[in-house]
């Protein structure tokens, strides 16, 4: 087994993987800009290495990470999922510097990272695509007009390197579409630094379905059933749950074997998920691969009992997959609350600051995953997301029931969170239900906000401020 891995990321997925290392008896480094110098993976990790001053450049250096690896006697670069996880240059760098790469081959990642590329390998394997384009950038405004009358409207625009929920524009209407695409084309730029986009047929308010893959070197590739990442705010996961509380056993077993395809025919090794769109009549698309660990990878570790990072190492390590489908089942159901600091009523944006105090929840079956502390500073350059909040119960009423327990008892303060938002959800009769799809959130998003109140920290100030004044007076 590797002796010492580098971890290509910070925060929380860096605490994962570090503990991912230590159950495997591995060494691990991590490194850190300046900003994050108090970070929990910092003081956890085996060895550290200060990888530059600015808050975001060092994490997307590919030359200065695999240049701190060497110096660390690393064996091996974990990149996690963001930054540079689903970059080819970057892992075809690692291969050819002497180390490993714990995620697919170079030349798959850069296959499936092209959105076109991969659907028209899917296409060519008769895997069921959304119907689309190639991308648009050479075509004139009336060329695209008239494909998008074909496709029929709504459409949506993709940028063809896009994630994240970047890139993406739905157009309703044909006076729509051209300030649509040059939004879509300025944003792909910025974000991807490639302008392609490409149209689909925009499926509405569909269910959002991914399987989680695993694959060895040697041919062998199953899935680990699906979770249900329905509930999005601007194309991004706020809740995730496995298995799909409404899905057939028959359609699960259908779209299992097509994931599974579809990864066989990328020739894809090691962890990755298939996405894929389902329509209000159980016709099923595939949308994109990813090829990473996903943020909600932890529902699908409840639900099996398998440690999907400890298994990423095996299999980079040249160990044969010991697992067939057939072993895999479902323990109950699990579901994961993304837990972000910002603040619900300012249009969510990010509230970074000083936590004055933190409680995480605790209990049976209940799984925090997060790198932040009493008297941490979240630092403002990086996503919002401080803790994810993992449940499992033996049916799904029972895992929203344990939610909405472990979130009122999940007490962060000195910053603003999403967490009454999210109990507002648990509480909801469509989500208790496990009725829900891409537009949940978008239809209720009125009913679901919570009172505003102020933080408790502020009010046992302003107390104490109010009782020292009259003390005086």
């Amino acid at each position: 087994m590797f002796r010492r891995i580098l971890i290509a990321n910070r925060g929380e997925i860096a605490i994962r993987i570090i503990r991912a290392c230590n159950d495997l008896n591995i060494e691990s480094v991590a490194i850190y800009s300046h900003a994050d110098r108090d970070s929990l993976h910092v003081k956890m990790a085996t060895h550290t290495y200060a990888i530059s001053e600015d808050p975001i450049k060092g994490y997307l250096d590919p030359d200065r990470i695999i240049e701190a690896a060497k110096a660390t006697e690393s064996e091996a670069i974990h990149p996690g999922y963001g930054f540079l996880s689903e970059n080819a240059l970057f892992a075809k760098k690692v291969k050819e510097a002497g180390l490993v790469w714990i995620g697919p081959e170079s030349e798959v990642i850069a296959k499936m990272g092209d959105k076109n590329a991969a659907r028209n390998l899917m296409i060519q394997n008769g895997i069921p695509v959304v119907p689309g384009t190639e991308p648009l950038n050479k075509l004139s405004l009336y060329e695209i007009q008239k494909i998008a009358r074909k496709i029929g409207y709504p459409v949506i625009l993709k940028a063809s390197s896009g994630g994240g929920g970047r890139g993406i524009r739905v157009v309703q209407e044909e006076s729509e579409l051209e300030n649509a695409f040059n939004a879509c084309k300025r944003e792909a730029l910025t974000f991807f630094k490639n302008d392609d986009v490409f149209m689909e047929k925009y499926i509405q308010n569909p269910k959002h379905i991914e399987f989680q893959i695993l694959a060895d070197n040697y041919g062998n590739v199953i899935h680990l059933l699906e979770r249900d990442c329905s509930i999005q705010r601007r194309h991004q996961k706020l809740i995730e749950i496995a298995p799909c509380p409404t899905m057939s056993a028959d359609l699960r077993r259908r779209m299992g074997v097509v994931a599974v395809a579809a990864a066989k025919a990328a020739n894809y090794t090691n962890a990755g998920t298939i996405e894929f769109l389902i329509d209000d009549s159980n016709n099923f698309y595939f949308m994109e691969m990813n090829t990473r660990i996903q943020v909600e990878h932890g529902v699908t570790e409840e639900i099996t009992g398998l440690d999907l990072i400890g298994r990423q190492i095996r299999i980079a390590y040249g160990e044969i997959l010991d697992l067939s489908q057939n072993d895999i089942t479902a323990q109950g159901f699990a579901i994961e609350a993304r837990i972000n600091a910002e603040d619900v009523h300012n249009d969510f944006i990010p509230n970074p600051g000083t936590i004055t105090a933190y409680y995480p929840a605790l209990g049976p079956f209940v799984r925090v995953d997060s790198y932040i502390y009493k008297d941490f500073v979240i630092p403002p350059f990086y996503d919002s997301m401080i803790a994810k909040l993992i449940v499992r119960a033996t049916s799904y009423d029972l895992a929203v029931n344990k939610l909405k327990r472990a979130l009122s008892e999940f007490k962060i303060r000195g910053v603003k969170t999403t967490i009454p938002f999210l109990i507002n959800i648990c509480n909801d009769k469509d989500f208790k239900r496990g009725i829900f799809d891409t537009s949940y959130l978008e239809n209720k998003l009125p009913s679901l906000m919570p009172q505003e109140t102020s933080d408790e920290s502020d009010l046992v100030a302003a107390i104490a401020v109010a009782l020292t004044s009259q003390f005086e007076e």
